[in-house]
Formats: structure tokens, sequence, C-alpha cells
């Protein structure tokens, strides 16, 4: 598969903050197989690049992502090709191997996410964003679940999001429907965690993604881990997945920092190790 061009994913690096930037404004950012993979990259660097603590995922111009880009892209990885050359399993493959990979890489980053909604989410995108850890979102940005205006069933995780954030009724209902959600309306129903202007986007994403990195990076890793896993099992396995973690961190230079800081009575200094 052809790599995206750089300037269709910007990238950048700054103070421990990873920022993954799509950047095809004129198509609201509907998301190529190509850059699909650059993202997925970019994730993997983030997650064993010790001098990443966080990460950031934004867009460009008015959309955040419209979607998996189904213009020109027939049997390219974002939509098969016509029902006469599909034999039973494709499409299947093609979802497990495109959109799930792109979702299961933010849910697995071991670097917490913050999404900077700047504009329309829609089907994927719209799960790219939820996926994230943290979504901070611009006034004027939308969510949409788009998939039932097309006649399809929703993929890239969405089923598996949206109940876990809204329960089952009220995720069936932007499903079943597809109505747009404004932001304010997203953040009353939990999809967000805050709403600010479109001026003041970047730095409320800087601001908590550079607090982010200035903490406990494995505990925070593991802290993750549990939640994220804490809706699949039940009662004793999370007991047991936490005390397992807990004991992993108590390794860290960071726990015993976070320690000796409080017996000190000091701020401590993380270093994500």
């Amino acid at each position: 598969m052809a790599s995206a061009p750089e300037d269709e994913v910007l990238h950048r690096t700054e103070n421990g903050v990873s920022w993954i930037t799509l950047n095809r404004p004129e198509a609201m950012n509907a998301v190529t197989p190509a850059q699909r993979e650059r993202v997925i990259a970019l994730l993997a660097e983030a997650c064993a690049d010790p001098a990443v603590r966080a990460v950031v995922l934004t867009a460009t111009g008015k959309g955040f992502c419209a979607g998996a880009d189904l213009r020109g892209a027939t049997g390219t990885g974002n939509r098969p090709g016509p029902a006469g050359d599909r034999v039973a399993g494709d499409v299947a493959r093609m979802i497990r191997l495109g959109a799930q990979r792109l979702i299961t890489a933010v849910l697995d980053c071991e670097k917490p996410v913050v999404a900077a909604v700047n504009g329309t989410a829609a089907g994927i995108g719209a799960h790219l964003a939820l996926a994230c850890d943290l979504v901070v979102a611009a006034e004027g940005a939308r969510f949409i679940e788009v998939f039932v205006r097309r006649g399809l069933v929703p993929d890239g995780g969405g089923a598996y999001l949206l109940p876990r954030l809204l329960g089952p009724q009220k995720a069936k209902e932007l499903m079943f429907f597809g109505d747009a959600v404004p932001a304010a309306e997203a953040e009353r129903l939990g999809l967000v965690n805050r709403v600010v202007p479109a001026e003041e986007l970047q730095a409320a994403a800087r601001e908590w993604a550079e607090r982010l990195a200035q903490g406990p990076t494995r505990a925070l890793a593991l802290t993750k881990q549990l939640v994220n896993a804490s809706l699949d099992g039940d009662r004793a396995a999370a007991l047991a997945a936490e005390a397992t973690a807990q004991e992993i961190n108590m390794t860290t230079a960071d726990a015993h920092e976070g320690v000796a800081s409080f017996v000190e009575r000091r701020t401590p200094k993380y270093l994500g190790r």
C-alpha cells in the first residue's frame, strides 16, 4: 500500500507531546487507506518512544474527519470492490485490517491520547475521536453516526464504543437515525469532556496534553488499560488486573518519586519511567 504524502498527515513532537494532524481539508479529512496506515504507524512510534508521553489527534480545516474516503477508493481498503468481484470474507477482512486496526491503535496506545475535534466527525471519524482518552471539541464540531444514511452497519468499533459511553438505548438512537449531535449536546451526553471556542481548541488540547506529558507515564498507561478493560470482564477479573497493574507500576521510578515527594512534602518530578 502506498504511504500517505507527508503533508496529508502532519506530525511534530513538542514538550513530550506527539501531534498527529489529518491534513486533507478539501475532503473534510475523509481518511484514505494510506493516511490510516500513517496514523497507525505514528501511534506505534509514540508507544515505543520514551520521549513521547502524550498524543494529540486533530485535523485542519472545517472537518475533523468525514469518515473513510469512499470516492475512488474501491478495492483499496476503505471499500470493497464490486459485489461480483468479491468472495465471502472479503468485507470482514477489509474491516478487520482497516477501520478496526485504526480504532484499536488508539485504544491500545500506551500514551494518553487527546482528540482535538475541530469540526464534523462522521462515521469512522466520530469513532476515531471517541476512541481517544479525552475529547476536547470546538463549539462548531458535530458527531454523526452516518452509516445508516448510507444503508450500512456501523464499523470501526462504533457498536462497541457508543454503548459504553452512552448506554445501549441512546447509542441505538444515534445509530438508528444518524442525526448530527452538536458539540454542546455531545458534552452533555458524555461523549466530549470539554467544549471551547474554535480559536481556543489548540491551546486547550495543548494544556491537557502537556499536563499529561508531565505525569507518571507508566501509571497512566496502566490506568488506561484497566479502565478500557473494566467494561468487558467481571469484578474478579477487574480486581485481579488492578492488583497486577499496581505490582508492575511499583517497579517504576515515577512510583518511587511519587511516594518520596509525598513524604518529603514537595512537588513530584516525573520522568515517564
